[in-house]
């Protein structure tokens, strides 16, 4: 007795872990919250920007192959600065400490006077550097050099190589030259050429440290200097994404920008960042960096300019904005909430509702947000948010009209595009799927008329969905639901479990065949070799669903079945290695999966034997996704075992870098030269050796290969932000992020 009592009260203490989180929360501060604007010019030959700068004005200032152009603040559309005979290519745009802005072009030097440009004599073209010392500005070209005080000018004979790139001041009224031929400080007749001096002799563009410091950008890397001596090298293995450096730059904060033509690495003292692909910049190939009065970076690339912007930001700000978005533009009639299409790459205003396979599983993740949501402020409109999810899932299985099957997903009659249209399969066709995957299912008919006619359901419906569904009933009972809607959510869940135990676990559809991935039965996991790879997380499945069934209806049929199962078809066994680490079988779904099926057993399990079988078997699928630095799959193990994050810098890391734009742009970390490149986890993708961070790689889903160096669809589609919102409102509800409650 006195040990039940003991035990009692130690169940007790689990079941307030989420109000009395053991760790001290982290305090929802502001951080800087980075996003891009691009900015690009009209045609091609516009965008091929050589240079960038920003006058006092906050005026932005470009020089391109079609000539000079200027954007005003607070404006999107460039004006040409030059035309007529003077139209013609562009190689650099100059502020001065006055604050004159100074272009150098194919036919000379101009000045901007009077919002317009005014050609300089006696200076003959091409200019293609710009400079100013204490004496004077200095205008370099493949003809010759030019000093003078802004009104005359005096010219001079080059003694640099004449494949001048840039011109640097530096303390002491020392000149460097950035040139094809090597690095030349004028002041002091010395060049940097040979290997013992640099990295190599072509050299793009210098900028000086905090430090005092010089960095030299060129091929090979950043070569830096002290006091005129070399002191170290800067390569793709301290950093850099590929050797080919194009521009360097420092910012008010004193971080390092260096572009190259893959994108820009930024240093900050302590770590390497990098910013590419379409989500950060126009193109990749950097040619220039500017920043404006508020700290924002301007970046001249071969496609155009991109304006990378920064805000003071919280968490609680971020899931605001993100909260909206998903009610505004994710949220599709029933109430599924998913990725919608682009018509455009990356143009959110072409986007349009689409259909996906798992709408069931990714609603219930935003119903298990929004029910976290609740929990955590008593918002009612997180209460409405919630519900609308509810009966979007629930509309599934009654729109079936079937004692308990549950369609993958809905869409309104009139669409024309939808995913996995229905087909038809030749013998042959049948045949060859058959020998590439034996459990093959030829389902000719996946779409079917709502009886209403108003929508076309989906069938072939698999384990993942109902998996997720499962896990959302759970915690939307517990969370939100009252009791009247408690008494629809048992008697929802009866039905679905009612039927999938009619038909010998397994999800039968309307054609009378089990649905390709819906088996749960023991005699297809434990005696069929096919269904090897599913028989520890399709054990661990089902019994979550029997035990969640039983936590809302009481029904002791539903514990005799869980047992039964746990007993005498060995499924006890089973569970103790639902991860498969097989790379042949390992998934990145799977991983997620089981963060779905490990509530339903832990938080309804009082059993301390079988308590004892769960956790270590979600000790070894969490070991194995400690280096996903995932928050979700963190705060899931925090929430069902001590109450405290073990990697909570790391989820937090994740949750303020994760990018705004939602766009799946393509990402391509496989050519970046300061990753190593591997084939694992998974055996298929070639993947980086460690995550990155989230702002560094595709848009994040949890059922996805974060490692992947090849991430996205090109910008055609934008993704919801559940996979954001979810851990960051189970965060707040644990008391694990102080103030995210907004």
């Amino acid at each position: 007795m006195r040990v039940a009592a003991i035990y009692w009260l130690s169940w007790c203490f689990f079941l307030l872990l989420p109000a009395m989180a053991l760790e001290t929360p982290v305090p929802d501060v502001p951080f800087d919250q980075e996003f891009h604007v691009p900015y690009p010019l009209a045609d091609e030959a516009q965008n091929e920007v050589r240079s960038v700068a920003v006058d006092g004005a906050g005026q932005i200032w470009a020089a391109t192959r079609a000539g000079v152009y200027v954007l005003p603040k607070g404006e999107k559309v460039w004006r040409a600065m030059l035309d007529g005979a003077d139209a013609g290519p562009a190689f650099d745009v100059f502020v001065a400490k006055d604050g004159v802005l100074w272009a150098g072009a194919w036919n000379g030097a101009y000045r901007s006077a009077d919002g317009q440009l005014e050609r300089v004599a006696p200076v003959e073209g091409p200019v293609a550097a710009i400079g100013e010392t204490s004496k004077g500005l200095v205008l370099l070209g493949p003809n010759g050099m030019w000093m003078g005080d802004g009104t005359s000018f005096a010219g001079a004979p080059l003694t640099t190589a004449r494949s001048v790139r840039r011109v640097l001041a530096g303390p002491e009224d020392a000149l460097w030259v950035c040139t094809g031929g090597g690095l030349y400080n004028l002041t002091h007749s010395r060049l940097y050429q040979e290997a013992r001096d640099i990295l190599s002799c072509s050299v793009f563009d210098a900028a000086y440290a905090n430090d005092g410091k010089l960095w030299v950008g060129g091929l090979g890397g950043v070569t830096i200097y002290e006091r005129g001596h070399r002191v170290a090298d800067l390569t793709p293995k301290s950093g850099l994404p590929t050797i080919y450096v194009q521009a360097v730059e420092r910012d008010a904060q004193g971080r390092m920008w260096v572009g190259t033509t893959l994108g820009i690495a930024r240093y900050d003292g302590g770590r390497w960042s990098i910013r590419n692909s379409r989500r950060w910049l126009v193109n990749d190939d950097v040619r220039d960096l500017a920043f404006d009065a508020d700290g924002n970076a301007w970046i001249a690339t071969a496609g155009g300019v991109s304006a990378l912007m920064h805000k003071p930001e919280t968490l609680a700000d971020k899931g605001n904005y993100f909260q909206h978005l998903a009610e505004t533009r994710h949220t599709r009639p029933p109430g599924f909430v998913e990725k919608v299409r682009l018509e455009t790459p990356g143009d959110y205003e072409t986007w349009q509702s689409a259909d996906d396979d798992n709408d069931g599983e990714y609603t219930s993740m935003y119903l298990v947000s929004q029910s976290y949501r609740y929990a955590a402020t008593k918002d009612e409109a997180a209460r409405q948010s919630a519900k609308s999810a509810f009966d979007a899932l629930k509309y599934l299985q009654t729109v079936t009209e079937t004692p308990g099957f549950v369609a993958r997903t809905v869409i309104p009659k009139d669409w024309a595009r939808m995913h996995d249209a229905n087909e038809t399969f030749t013998e042959q066709e049948r045949a060859e799927r058959l020998v590439q995957e034996p459990r093959f299912k030829p389902v000719e008919q996946r779409w079917r008329p709502s009886a209403d006619g108003q929508w076309l359901w989906k069938g072939d419906t698999s384990s993942d969905e109902i998996t997720g569904h499962f896990w959302a009933y759970g915690y939307y009972y517990d969370l939100v639901a009252d009791d009247a809607e408690k008494a629809a959510v048992r008697e929802h869940v009866r039905r679905i479990m009612d039927y999938i135990i009619a038909h010998g676990y397994v999800l039968m559809d309307i054609d009378g065949a089990h649905t390709r991935w819906g088996v749960w039965a023991p005699e297809r996991l434990n005696g069929d070799p096919d269904w090897a790879a599913e028989r520890g997380i399709n054990s661990a499945e089902i019994l979550s669903y029997l035990k969640t069934t039983y936590h809302m209806t009481g029904d002791e049929k539903y514990q005799r079945e869980y047992l039964r199962l746990l007993n005498d078809e060995g499924y006890r066994e089973n569970v103790k290695r639902a991860k498969t680490f097989d790379p042949g079988w390992r998934t990145h779904i799977d991983d997620e999966l089981l963060a779905l099926v490990w509530p339903g057993l832990l938080r309804y399990e009082e059993d301390r034997e079988l308590r004892r079988l769960y956790l270590d078997s979600m000790e070894r699928w969490y070991r194995a996704l400690e280096d996903n630095k995932s928050p979700f799959f963190n705060f899931v193990y925090a929430e069902l075992t001590s109450g405290e994050d073990k990697n909570h810098e790391d989820s937090i890391a994740f949750l303020r870098d994760a990018p705004l734009d939602l766009v799946n742009w393509t990402v391509d970390n496989s050519h970046r030269e300061d990753l190593t490149l591997v084939r694992n986890p998974n055996i298929e993708p070639l993947q980086t050796e460690e995550v990155l961070p989230p702002s560094e790689r595709g848009v994040v889903r949890w059922d996805k290969n974060p490692f992947e160096a090849l991430q996205g669809d090109g910008g055609h589609t934008a993704w919801a932000p559940t996979f954001w919102l979810l851990p960051s409102w189970q965060g707040g509800y644990l008391n694990l992020i102080r103030g995210a409650k907004q």
